[in-house]
C-alpha cells in the first residue's frame, strides 16, 4: 500500500504520515563542532600566547628556583641570558666573550641606572655566571639581578 493513498475499502481515512525530526544526527553534528572549535581556540591562545613572548628578546631558560621578590624588567634595563651550552645572549643576539664587555658598556651608555638581570638556565656553570658577572662589572654596571622562576 502506497502513502498518502486511500485506502481500498473506500473509507476517507488516509494513511498517516511520519512527519518527526530526528534530531540525533543533527546534535551529533553540534557535538563534533563544539569540540573542534574547543581546540582550534585552546591552540590559538597557546599561539598567541607564545608570539606574544611576554619578556623582551625572552629565550628560553629554565631558570633555577627562588623565593625573592618578584622583578618586572623595566624598558631601561638589560637583560643578559645564559643559555645551557654557555652561550651569552644580549638584546636577542649571541655575543662573542671577547665583546661581550664593550656590548655592556654600550647598553650601559642608553642609560646609566640601568640593572643588569642575569637569566642563566639551571645547568650553567656557577664559574660561567660569575664570568658574565665580572665582565658587567668591568663594563660599569652597579646594579645587578639574578632571574629566577617562582616556587
Amino acid at each position: 500500500m502506497a502513502m498518502g493513498r486511500m485506502p481500498e475499502d473506500g473509507g476517507d481515512e488516509l494513511q498517516s504520515v511520519f512527519s518527526d525530526i530526528n534530531i540525533t544526527p543533527l546534535t551529533d553534528i553540534f557535538l563534533v563542532l563544539l569540540i573542534i572549535f574547543m581546540v582550534g581556540a585552546s591552540m590559538a591562545v597557546d599561539a598567541a600566547g607564545s608570539a606574544a613572548g611576554g619578556d623582551r628578546g625572552a629565550m628560553k631558560v629554565d631558570l633555577p628556583s627562588g623565593a625573592a621578590q618578584d622583578l618586572a624588567p623595566g624598558s631601561k634595563d638589560v637583560i643578559v641570558v645564559i643559555l645551557p651550552d654557555g652561550r651569552v645572549v644580549l638584546a636577542g643576539q649571541e655575543v662573542a666573550d671577547d665583546r661581550l664587555t664593550d656590548e655592556l658598556k654600550t647598553a650601559l651608555a642608553h642609560s646609566s641606572d640601568s640593572t643588569l638581570i642575569v637569566q642563566a638556565d639551571e645547568g650553567v656553570h656557577h664559574g660561567r655566571v660569575v664570568a658574565v658577572m665580572e665582565k658587567a662589572r668591568e663594563a660599569g654596571f652597579t646594579r645587578l639581578a639574578v632571574a629566577t622562576r617562582g616556587e
